[in-house]
């Protein structure tokens, strides 16, 4: 099992910056690839970035690509998302997942989210 706490959601203006983090315990962090996903009011959760056991490959989703930042830290057991120049679009739960494939999907273990909202 891997426990996954998320934190640093919160209120920004547009344009503004935030940076989660996702706290992990219980079994190798380093084992796991790790995903951001979100989820508004009414749609369906939607993929945001990943990073592979490394922190060597990240992926993520056009919406957010050149705007948001995906890294982690192995020795804190802990995956961060910095997010820059945020939208009142990108007003969602945030959460974080763990994957044991390295390149992305099915995510095994979950979050329980951190809300983002950004107001314009």
């Amino acid at each position: 099992q891997v426990q996954l706490v998320e934190s640093g959601g919160g209120l920004v203006q547009a344009g503004g910056s935030l940076r989660l983090s996702c706290a992990a315990s219980g079994r190798t962090f380093s084992n796991y690839a790790m995903g951001w996903f979100r989820q508004a009011p009414g749609k369906e959760r939607e993929f945001v970035a990943h990073i592979s056991w490394s922190g060597g490959n990240t992926y993520y989703a056009d919406s957010v690509k050149g705007r948001f930042t995906v890294s982690r830290d192995n020795a804190k057991n802990t995956v961060y998302l910095q997010m820059n120049t945020l939208k009142p679009e990108d007003t969602a739960v945030y959460y974080c997942a763990a994957s044991s494939n390295d390149y992305g999907g099915p995510y095994d273990y979950w979050g329980q989210g951190t809300q983002v909202t950004v107001s314009s």
